[in-house]
């Protein structure tokens, strides 16, 4: 039996790495260097709708279908966390998953709003500029609790995450181990 098993793609991986450097240059430029921001901004919406694409027709870790789960199972998987009895999983959790979700749909509408910025209709409309604005600050705070979350898995289940988003492998599943 192998020691590894490859679980995360090369485009899942070069999409992950991509969206987290455009988010980082969008922050690091929000102030300054309107151009650099407005650029990272839109490399950061063709990611999520590749992200999109890869959802529904990539690769078994990759697919929506494959990690997605119901809200129940969501939250039985939390509590399980929280009283350390969570399963591993080989690809997503539940909670890794409904951040994946919330992760794209923040960085959509970010990108949404920053576009509706530079055109005639939205410009300078106070609204827009705040949902943008606050929309990039509940991401920083999302982006934290899918660190701490790596994290905690990590530690949890024995396994270097981070790592496994690097190469694409992860631990080979063991009896109990979710796939």
């Amino acid at each position: 039996m192998a020691s590894t098993v490859k679980v995360w793609d090369r485009p899942i991986r070069l999409f992950h790495w991509s969206l987290a450097g455009s988010v980082a240059l969008c922050w690091l430029t929000a102030d300054d260097l309107q151009s650099v921001h407005e650029v990272a901004g839109y490399a950061a919406a063709g990611l999520v709708g590749l992200r999109l694409v890869l959802g529904l027709a990539g690769t078994r870790y990759a697919r929506f279908t494959q990690f997605i789960r119901s809200p129940q199972r969501t939250l039985r998987y939390a509590s399980e966390t929280l009283h350390h009895k969570e399963p591993r999983y080989i690809g997503h959790n539940p909670l890794g998953a409904a951040m994946v979700v919330a992760l794209l749909v923040m960085v959509a509408g970010i990108a949404f709003t920053g576009f509706m910025q530079t055109t005639d209709a939205y410009w300078g409309v106070e609204w827009v500029e705040e949902t943008h604005e606050v929309l990039a600050e509940l991401l920083l705070v999302a982006i934290a609790l899918h660190v701490i979350g790596v994290v905690h898995a990590s530690l949890r289940h024995h396994e270097n995450l981070v790592a496994s988003m690097i190469t694409g492998r992860k631990r080979a599943p063991a009896p109990g181990d979710i796939f």
